[in-house]
């Protein structure tokens, strides 16, 4: 409890004895000479002890200034954990690229090597939501380097397997199961440390680089993965084990802690639902969420490189056209991750959304009535090229608004909603091209760009400050 304040009194006082007339007593006690200069007033306050010396080394001491900082290329601990991230995720995309090829070889099934991907993105979003939980709860370097060590191991005894002939769908599916529920959780950890390495002028700059390892993983890992299959079927699951191994050596290198002291404020609420909870109540997460659920059913990866596959075929396109048209769509979308540092650092995010919301309706109309092949993969590389710039954008704001103690769960719930409309959407495009043919899929994109890009009309995201303007 604050004492209480000094009493002052209109009337005059006798000075103290000691304080010659015309002198001010000062609160520490020392006589000033009231009509004196500052100069003066600054000689009769200096206590009679202190030696001339003494006022000269006072008068040259340096002013103490705040470190300035360091460049993200410098930030050790950010830039371990970003090499760390990035093996793995070239393990996972390797890995991943190398399960349909070994079903297509040991069973001749094309159903069972599509089902792959979709259990694999079902089950890391439905993980992701305990996952985020996890990381509020324990030591965040912990969980990844328990998450990388189950991938090790699991995928090195499978390569095993595979290198012994012993291979079942069982064992194919519960390997991938594994994986992805390891991945479900280790996602979070990774994402929630980034906060408390960097400071918060670099959050959005390194949100950014770490787009450039999701998409930089997307390119490299399947040519590795398809590379190291046509020497032998368990090389590729083999080279995802080593991966795996060097991410978890290298993030014992960060010396930084992942996440802040635990804060009171939570009052011990743990439960996974909290970061739902969190993104109702906040507008520019909650608004920027609906968008990127329904953006995402129409406009993932998958199902647009679906709907193009489906729609060259049509066209009677040469599967040479066809592989050109996709490397040229997949392009968009790592152009887009490597100029993110640069569009978030001079455009504004309102003019940034703008873009990134209208132009999936735009585009999808268009490629409805261009003809031809190859001009469809330079329209869909348009909608790509938004991809990287969005995303480092958006958990941007995850970083600069999510208290450090809610981290976890908010980008776990953020994950599973994102992930978890995507097969959605992946087998509405089947299903619609199969009952009506090409326009009407995309047509029907349009509609849903549109439906999506409604809740964006608000103010909030019309006039969007930068993540560096908020605070949580």
């Amino acid at each position: 409890m604050a004492g209480k304040p000094a009493v002052t009194t209109t009337g005059t006082a006798a000075p103290p004895e000691g304080a010659a007339t015309g002198e001010r007593i000062t609160p520490e006690g020392q006589a000033v000479i009231a009509d004196a200069t500052p100069a003066e007033q600054a000689a009769a306050s200096t206590p009679a002890d202190q030696t001339a010396s003494d006022r000269a080394a006072s008068d040259q001491a340096p002013v103490e200034q705040a470190a300035p900082e360091k460049p993200l290329f410098r930030n050790r601990d950010f830039q371990a954990l970003w090499i760390s991230q990035f093996l793995a995720a070239v393990a996972k995309e390797s890995a991943e690229i190398a399960y349909p090829l070994l079903i297509l070889a040991t069973t001749g099934s094309a159903t069972y090597a599509g089902a792959v991907g979709s259990v694999a993105l079902v089950v890391a979003g439905l993980m992701s939501i305990p996952g985020g939980s996890l990381t509020d709860r324990f030591d965040r370097r912990k969980i990844m380097l328990l998450t990388d060590g189950i991938r090790l191991v699991l995928l090195a005894l499978f390569s095993v397997l595979v290198f012994s002939g012993v291979t079942s769908m069982p064992l194919i599916f519960a390997i991938v199961i594994i994986s992805s529920a390891c991945l479900g959780v280790a996602n979070p950890a990774g994402l929630a440390a980034i906060k408390q390495l960097v400071p918060p002028s670099q959050l959005t700059q390194a949100t950014a680089q770490n787009q450039i390892r999701f998409f930089g993983a997307t390119v490299a890992g399947p040519p590795i993965g398809g590379a190291l299959y046509g020497i032998a079927r368990a090389l590729p699951f083999l080279g995802a084990a080593i991966a795996f191994l060097a991410s978890a050596v290298i993030l014992l290198f960060i010396r930084k802690p992942m996440q802040a002291p635990p804060a009171p404020s939570d009052g011990g609420k743990r439960g996974a639902w909290e970061g739902f909870k969190f993104i109702a109540r906040q507008p520019i997460i909650r608004i920027l969420i609906l968008w990127v659920m329904v953006s995402n059913m129409a406009f993932n990866h998958s199902g647009m490189f679906l709907a193009l596959i489906a729609t060259a075929e049509s066209r009677d396109a040469s599967e040479a056209v066809i592989g050109t048209t996709l490397a040229i769509a997949g392009f968009g979308g790592l152009a887009g991750s490597l100029i993110a540092p640069i569009v978030l650092r001079f455009v504004k995010p309102s003019l940034i959304m703008a873009y990134a919301i209208w132009i999936g309706p735009i585009a999808a109309v268009l490629l409805a009535v261009v003809p031809g092949t190859m001009p469809l993969g330079i329209i869909v590389a348009c909608i790509f090229l938004r991809a990287g710039v969005v995303n480092a954008l958006f958990f941007g704001y995850i970083a600069a608004l999510v208290p450090d103690e809610k981290q976890g769960r908010v980008i776990g719930a953020i994950m599973f909603i994102s992930m978890i409309a995507q097969p959605i959407g992946i087998f509405a495009i089947g299903a619609i091209f199969d009952l009506a043919g090409a326009t009407s899929v995309f047509v029907t994109m349009a509609v849903a760009g549109v439906i999506a890009a409604v809740p964006t009309l608000s103010k909030q995201i019309r006039k969007l400050p930068a993540p560096e303007e908020l605070t949580a």
